[in-house]
């Protein structure tokens, strides 16, 4: 029987830079292929609150407006037979959001959607990516998708 792990959260960042919308990507230290946020669920932490935890550690963006993205990330992982699936999540940040790398990652890139599909290796990053422009830039994410933050 394959393992099904739902431990991990993953995240996209939009914010206005130099006055076009782009999307955030930051290169893996130790794998060395440019992807978003992610990060393993902690503890008692629902998926928002770890979401959260993981955008101030790995890029120190405070997260303000979180969104689900009606989203999940799904791959198999043959080294250890098991089924990723990964819920995901938005977050909008101010206009030329500042970056604080933690040493997970070697640099970071405020990209368009198309600079990003260039980037990234994997075709399930693509499909996110074009999911989270159609629903979160083309049109207004709807108020329904909105996490409520305390």
């Amino acid at each position: 029987m394959i393992q099904v792990n739902t431990s991990v959260v993953s995240g996209v960042a939009l914010s206005e830079i130099d006055g076009e919308l782009k999307i955030l990507l930051m290169k893996r230290a130790k794998e060395g292929f440019w992807c978003h946020v992610a990060g393993k669920i902690e503890g008692d932490e629902t998926g928002w609150q770890a979401i959260i935890r993981e955008f101030a550690e790995e890029t120190g963006i405070k997260v303000t407006q979180l969104y689900n993205a009606e989203y999940s990330e799904q791959f198999y992982e043959p080294e250890k037979d098991r089924f990723m699936i990964i819920p995901s999540f938005v977050v909008w940040c101010e206009p030329d959001q500042a970056v604080s790398l933690n040493p997970e990652h070697t640099e970071y890139r405020w990209c368009t959607l198309q600079q990003a599909l260039e980037l990234v290796p994997f075709p399930n990053q693509e499909k996110y990516y074009r999911h989270i422009w159609h629903y979160f830039v083309d049109k207004a994410p709807s108020d329904f998708m909105q996490i409520k933050l305390p």
